[in-house]
């Protein structure tokens, strides 16, 4: 009797091909499918485990309020020029606050890199190839929960405004704003000895800013906060402002608050025309020093010192050490393939949620 010819191994089920998630138009959100790029040598393919929601930039995409949408940006001039800026839609590049798992190796890659997770900025899609030098030093530990990897960017633009900030011990920092980089801010400029003062209006962030450092958390809906400030600080006011709201009444309540000769930091993108900022009043009599912070380059004086590199890996360093809290910020993880939600929730009520995180793993936490 003849065995029987053994069964063929059954064929492993395919891997769909990768989400996309792309803006079609202002408050439209497409989930597409893309096919997968080729990898060639001096390169690895990425899968994307995460992919944080920043709810201050793309929402101005999502909205359609951007400069970058009706406006061209002249690079070499760094003018916005009255111009038409390149198509807003489809927008597919959105997005950049990315962690993956290294899943393939191009030629010439160390092969301990297969298995990875490293974070980066390559938008909201299932899956990328990326040169090596654009991994090196964006590998995560082991021990760390890969969600961390989420905040290396928003994280390192709370950071950059500290620095621009050059706070110092026993000074008071007042800081308008506790979205989720203004929390990070608030926890970066507690540790450093500062005194800070949180403002915000939603009473659950002023309640998380006051567990993670703040000295005090105020609403500026109930309380005059530059008369608070200045009372609480025996006349002098905040010595620095930092504001990561995005809105010019903020800042003006920043500047309000601010002590004579002392600086005001703008963090936040602000939208359209500076409607509730007077630059007439406390701005110009009390000398206030305003200094843009923007995530592009290192607050001026510090740029033989520190990249945007330096301070992306820094904010890594801090999560890993456990010397920053990040995890608590995250109030959604959302499938991928549910983004269109994910952007609603976010648009229409600013209370709802902190950090909302696209889950790309194939199923939700």
């Amino acid at each position: 009797m003849t065995e029987p010819d053994p069964k063929p191994d059954p064929k492993p089920d395919p891997v769909p091909d990768p989400l996309v998630v792309t803006l079609t138009e202002p408050r439209r959100v497409e989930v597409r499918s893309a096919a997968p790029q080729p990898l060639p040598a001096g390169h690895v393919r990425v899968r994307t485990l995460y992919s944080g929601i920043s709810a201050g930039t793309e929402l101005t995409l999502y909205r359609g309020t951007n400069p970058h949408q009706n406006r061209r940006w002249d690079a070499a001039a760094r003018l916005f020029v009255d111009e038409p800026a390149r198509a807003a839609y489809p927008n597919d590049v959105w997005g950049y606050s990315e962690v993956g798992r290294i899943v393939e190796l191009g030629g010439g890659a160390d092969d301990g890199l297969l298995g990875a997770a490293v974070w980066g900025m390559w938008g909201h899609r299932g899956e990328v190839v990326l040169p090596l030098e654009k991994v090196a030093g964006r590998v995560l530990p082991p021990d760390l929960d890969p969600l961390c990897g989420t905040f290396a960017r928003v994280g390192a633009v709370a950071l950059n405004a500290v620095l621009a900030a050059d706070t110092h011990i026993g000074e008071t920092v007042a800081i308008f704003g506790q979205g989720v980089i203004g929390l990070v801010a608030t926890q970066l400029a507690a540790r450093s000895g500062t005194r800070v003062v949180a403002v915000d209006g939603i009473s659950a962030r002023r309640e998380q800013a006051t567990a993670l450092g703040a000295a005090a958390a105020l609403d500026p809906a109930t309380t005059d906060v530059g008369a608070w400030v200045k009372e609480h600080t025996g006349g002098l006011g905040a010595d620095v402002c930092i504001d990561l709201s995005g809105s010019y009444r903020a800042l003006h309540e920043a500047v309000r608050a601010c002590a004579a000769g002392g600086r005001v930091v703008a963090a936040g993108f602000y939208q359209s025309d500076g409607v509730g900022l007077r630059l007439g009043e406390e701005f110009h009599h009390n000398r206030i020093q305003l200094v843009s912070s923007q995530i592009s380059a290192a607050p001026s004086g510090l740029g033989h010192r520190w990249s945007p590199e330096r301070i992306h890996r820094t904010v890594v360093d801090l999560v890993a050490a456990g010397q920053l809290d990040v995890l608590p910020l995250v109030s959604h993880v959302v499938p991928a393939a549910e983004a269109a939600a994910a952007y609603a929730l976010l648009d229409q009520d600013a209370t709802a949620a902190l950090q909302v995180v696209l889950d790309f793993r194939g199923e939700a936490r």
